[in-house]
């Protein structure tokens, strides 16, 4: 019998984070799902659990070799689902029991909103809130037409938190398997450009904060910034926020540039700065980043060390802090 949810987890390890996450599927009130589990070419360990999960009609793991690219781990998930609706999950964060049967029943009530996402709240590994969360309640949980909102950032959709019809997935094409950082964020917005979303605000779905996070480069992450910004500048249908987005784009070209310093590359820094010179000197608040990256990208390699030692020095003080 084809199920009414498919729900798509992609794992790489973390063992110990995944063992909680997928029981939090299993303690699911609506009961009406099939999961499948992508593994990124996981160590036998973590291979040694997933094999004791598999059921058929119920629990399937696809065996992949790792590439590291969670959209391309997704998307082959997404290739094997048969649900009219698809479920998306992580493999270090939880759902509440009642999740999918809340956001199940109310996409019932509102058919014509083909996708739906709950607030969700970070905690740390112990179980317990973030002074973020603690300190703001999660972000706030619009509905409908939010295409704009994503935008503007003037709300979030954690991935886990997102169950959308499996026919707008495939109308959408699924994750842009070129990105490596904030693919799903991509995918929200086409999304969003296609149906209006049901929002429910409680804190169904609970994201963890830990060390084992994935933890692309920066470089990695302002490429993918500036690739999703490109698109949406292209896309002729936000207009409206052509000045944010231009703004936004000087920002994250200034940071790739000097993270690209930052890492030695400083004939690349340079060459960022001078092909993006006609927009990036337009906005002043974009203006302390470049003049760092020419710093970084001409400084003696001695000098450059030191400050780099003492930058890191700096942040890592700064993630100590308990009070964040």
């Amino acid at each position: 019998m084809t199920p009414a949810v498919s729900i798509v987890l992609a794992t790489f390890n973390r063992l110990q984070l995944l063992r909680s996450s997928v029981d939090s599927v299993l303690s699911q009130t609506f009961r009406d799902w099939e999961l499948i589990i992508a593994d990124d070419g996981s160590d036998e360990p973590t291979k040694q659990f997933l094999k004791s999960l598999e059921s058929p009609g119920r629990v399937r793991v696809l065996w992949r070799a790792h590439c590291g690219r969670p959209g391309v781990v997704r998307n082959a998930a997404l290739h094997e689902s048969r649900g009219e609706y698809v479920a998306f999950h992580d493999s270090d964060d939880l759902w509440l029991p009642g999740k999918l049967e809340t956001q199940m029943a109310s996409l019932q009530r509102n058919p014509q909103r083909a996708w739906s996402y709950t607030r969700f709240h970070l905690i740390d590994e112990s179980g317990a809130p973030t002074a973020w969360t603690r300190r703001t309640g999660g972000w706030p949980t619009p509905g409908g037409w939010i295409l704009d909102q994503l935008i503007k950032g003037q709300t979030a959709i954690a991935l886990p938190s997102v169950v959308a019809s499996r026919r707008l997935l495939q109308q959408a094409g699924g994750f842009d398997e070129r990105l490596i950082r904030t693919e799903d964020y991509e995918l929200w917005l086409r999304l969003a450009r296609r149906s209006e979303i049901d929002a429910i605000d409680e804190p169904l779905t609970l994201v963890r904060r830990h060390g084992q996070h994935f933890s692309g480069k920066p470089i990695e992450a302002f490429q993918a910034a500036r690739y999703v910004i490109d698109r949406q500048l292209c896309s002729g249908d936000v207009e409206h926020l052509r000045s944010l987005l231009l703004r936004r784009r000087a920002d994250v070209v200034v940071r790739l540039a000097k993270s690209r310093a930052a890492a030695g590359y400083r004939r690349d820094a340079l060459a960022t700065l001078a092909a993006t010179r006609r927009y990036v000197w337009r906005y002043p608040q974009c203006w302390p980043n470049a003049l760092v990256t020419i710093a970084l990208a001409s400084a003696p390699r001695p000098v450059l060390g030191r400050l780099l030692r003492w930058r890191r020095a700096v942040r890592g003080s700064a993630r100590a802090d308990p009070a964040d």
